[in-house]
Order: C-alpha cells, then sequence, then structure tokens
C-alpha cells in the first residue's frame, strides 16, 4: 500500500513590504511541502489571521506600520501557543534579537539569508528545533555572556549523566536526529530530554543552555 504523502508545511508571511511576500512565494513555489496559508501586512492583521489560520510557522517581520512584530508575536504567542514564530527582518540589532528571543520565537533570520538557508531555518523550526542564523547566535550568545559575572558560583541544578550528554551534544550545535543516532536513541527521546532540560534549567532557547551550560564549566566558550 502506497504511503501518503505528510502533510505540508503550513506558512503565513507577515511584511509590510509586498515585494518581500511576493519574493518568498517566488522562491517556494516548486516547494511542494510547503504551502503557504495566509500574508499580513501589519501586526494586527498577523494577529487575527495567525488566530483564524492556525499556521505551523510564521515568518514575522519586526518593524511594521501599526504594532509592530514585537507586540504581535507576544499576541499570538497567547493565541495561538501552537504556531511557531520565525524571525525575518533587516534588523542586526541585539536588543531585537534577545526581545523576539524572550517572546518565544523558535528563529531568527535576516532577510539577506539565502533561500536555501530560510528553507532550513522554516524545516528545523517545524521539527520543534531552533534556528538562529549564526550572527544572531553570536548575539544572543554575547548577550548572555555579559550577563553572566564570570565568578557566580555553580547553580545547584543536578542532572543526570544522560542529560549532561545530551546538554554537551546541543551545545556542540548537533540536532535532535544527529544526537539521536550518536547515542542510539529515537529523536523523540532527544526532544524531550531537551525540553526537561530547558525546564530544569529554567531557560527557554538554546542560548540559555549554552549559558548553563559553561557557568556549570559542562563547556567552554
Amino acid at each position: 500500500m502506497k504511503k501518503s504523502p505528510a502533510p505540508p508545511i503550513r506558512l503565513m508571511l507577515v511584511d509590510d513590504h509586498p515585494i518581500v511576500r511576493e519574493g518568498i512565494k517566488s522562491a517556494f513555489v516548486s516547494k511542494k511541502h510547503i504551502k503557504i496559508v495566509g500574508e499580513a501586512a501589519t501586526g494586527e492583521e498577523a494577529v487575527r489571521k495567525a488566530a483564524r489560520l492556525k499556521p505551523h510557522i510564521i515568518l514575522m517581520d519586526i518593524n511594521m506600520p501599526g504594532m509592530s512584530g514585537l507586540e504581535a508575536s507576544r499576541r499570538i504567542g497567547k493565541l495561538v501557543p501552537e504556531s511557531r514564530i520565525l524571525a525575518l527582518t533587516m534588523h542586526e540589532n541585539r536588543e531585537y534579537i534577545i526581545e523576539m528571543s524572550r517572546l518565544g520565537a523558535r528563529g531568527y533570520v535576516f532577510k539577506d539569508s539565502s533561500p536555501a538557508e530560510l528553507l532550513k531555518a522554516i524545516e528545523t523550526v517545524y521539527r520543534g528545533e531552533f534556528f538562529f542564523s549564526p550572527r544572531a547566535s553570536q548575539h544572543l550568545l554575547r548577550a548572555f555572556l555579559q550577563d553572566e559575572p564570570a565568578h557566580k558560583e555553580k547553580t545547584s541544578v543536578h542532572l543526570t549523566a544522560r542529560e549532561r550528554e545530551i546538554l554537551t551534544l546541543v551545545v556542540e550545535g548537533l540536532k535532535n536526529l544527529e544526537i539521536a543516532a550518536r547515542l542510539g536513541v529515537t529523536e523523540r527521546t532527544v526532544e524531550t530530554y531537551r525540553h526537561r532540560l530547558m525546564h530544569k534549567v529554567n531557560v527557554r532557547t538554546v542560548a540559555g543552555l549554552i549559558k548553563f551550560a559553561i557557568a556549570e564549566g559542562i563547556t567552554e566558550v
């Protein structure tokens, strides 16, 4: 019996420039596993459409007339928590990157990225992982490290041997599937451990895990 194809990734585009939205649609027109289900030119419109369409991924610009992408992300996070926000912006501003991360964005990509990188970001976030472009990741890491006094004592959080092992591989930049293959477990098991780690050390991002690992001496900068 022929296996049914997987359902497409439902994508919504949020940007006040029509040429940007058209460019993204053109780049993905041949990608059968990507389905653009809606567009919005303002933050207000994005919130309304996200609540109605419930897309898997929302590509979110930051600076727009009226409600910003930051505020739209905050509201969507409360209204449609199952939709994952992926920032797509021209702004390489540390404050924006940190704030989008704090608001729950699963990734941050710049508009000068290649279509291949943007596609990879969408697919990665859809799988439940995080995708911050290398430049965005550097900003996040520097911000976390500057906020962390070098002499701070280690925390009292206890990690099991398996949790420390997975944390080390996450810090090395391995994806869930790669970690699963390395450890001989399922990808779902790795994802469960990652969520458990984030909950245990009280962080919401991979950058937060890296900060914790450095503070605990599990890895070095």
